[in-house]
């Protein structure tokens, strides 16, 4: 199968990523095409670094990458201050220098856990994302957001840090538990809310050719980046338009710190995908949209296996005041005032600033009361 690329261009930052099977192998030979001379730090997480890590270290040495290797815990949990300061720790131990590279071998949280490290060590190190979950290769591994976790909220510490080169192997997919990667696939179904409908009803009718791999999958995850390439060149930090990126984010971020980053509960694109259906609901609640487009992207997200409604999330919920807390940590705050992605239709999103919080909080009080 052709390997497929897309560039991020950002003048003399631009970068390529690279989605194709094989990539893994390659990656020495790849990196050293682009990045001559320079050592690595790889961060993975235990799963991964089971299963794959040989592999990539073999594939460095065989391209006379010196390389050195630090494995974090899996999950969420490892988004976090200690976490961090171990990768740091581990990378200046090895005395790697400015002009080195930190490679992300892993899922979004090893993406954003390591890009925060390479975006303060030294003021700034190179950086190479290796995404092994569909979550990351289609969105988190692009684009440059990097960070942690706190008490307060998700992801509200961190820096824009870009990579340098992200190989996207599609082969590594196979192993990703089908749960993963159905997650994955909401964040790639996002795409086509905000803006490119067309992509929404080509994956309507292709979903299981993605999910059973093959040319509709590298396709699809091809698409997908191209659309966030193209914000990101529009909008690199996050002053406009790439907010649409955000779209059922801010739901779904107060549902993942509601539910305590408890993977088994809940994992980051089934926050999404509870979040995408809330954000068209509450589009609708506002008479911005039809219930009909609302009703319509449930029902493609309960097709592919995800979580729709908050009844969906096992155990109980915080109350709707608590859940208004998180929103209003979340980082699209703006002076006081909800920013909130809405939409008037499929691939209609829009960023709607001043949303009063009242109007959230009856809609929430409404769906914890009825989810239907």
């Amino acid at each position: 199968m052709k390997t497929e690329t897309v560039t991020v261009d950002l003048d003399n930052r631009s970068y390529d990523i690279m989605i194709g099977p094989q990539l893994i192998a390659r990656a020495g030979a790849l990196i050293a095409k682009r990045l001559p001379h320079v050592r690595a730090g790889i961060v993975t997480d235990s799963n991964i670094g089971a299963l794959h890590l040989p592999e990539l270290e073999a594939s460095l040495k065989a391209a006379g990458i010196a390389s050195t290797s630090i494995i974090v815990e899996a999950g969420e949990q490892s988004k976090n201050f200690p976490t961090l300061e171990t990768v740091v720790d581990h990378l200046l131990a090895a005395r790697l220098e400015r002009n080195d590279i930190v490679i992300a071998f892993g899922g979004g949280v090893v993406g954003d856990l390591a890009g925060f490290a390479a975006g303060i060590v030294r003021r700034g190190m190179g950086f190479v994302q290796i995404p092994t979950s569909l979550l990351a290769q289609v969105d988190s591994s692009v684009g440059g957001k990097t960070g942690i976790n706190t008490a307060q909220g998700k992801n509200l510490l961190g820096v824009f840090c870009q990579p340098q080169l992200v190989l996207a192997d599609t082969d590594i997919l196979k192993t990703l538990p089908e749960r993963e990667f159905r997650a994955g696939y909401a964040e790639m179904v996002k795409y086509g809310l905000i803006n490119q409908p067309d992509f929404f009803h080509w994956l309507e009718k292709n979903r299981t050719a993605v999910f059973a791999g093959g040319k509709e999958r590298i396709q699809a995850i091809a698409t997908a980046c191209r659309s966030k390439a193209a914000v990101v060149e529009r909008d690199e930090r996050e002053n406009g338009e790439r907010a649409l990126l955000n779209l059922g984010h801010t739901f779904g971020h107060a549902l993942e710190t509601a539910t305590g980053y408890n993977a088994a509960r809940l994992v980051h694109g089934e926050g999404v995908a509870i979040g995408m259906v809330l954000a068209y609901q509450f589009s609708a609640w506002l008479k911005l949209c039809s219930a009909q487009a609302a009703g319509q992207v449930e029902a493609h997200l309960r097709a592919a296996g995800l979580p729709t409604q908050l009844e969906d999330i096992a155990g109980s919920l915080p109350d709707a005041d608590t859940l208004m807390n998180s929103i209003a940590q979340d980082k699209k705050v703006s002076n006081g005032a909800l920013t909130f992605i809405l939409t008037r239709g499929i691939g209609k999103a829009f960023i709607a600033r001043d949303v009063p919080a009242a109007q959230v909080r009856a809609f929430l009080m409404e769906k914890l009361r009825s989810p239907h």
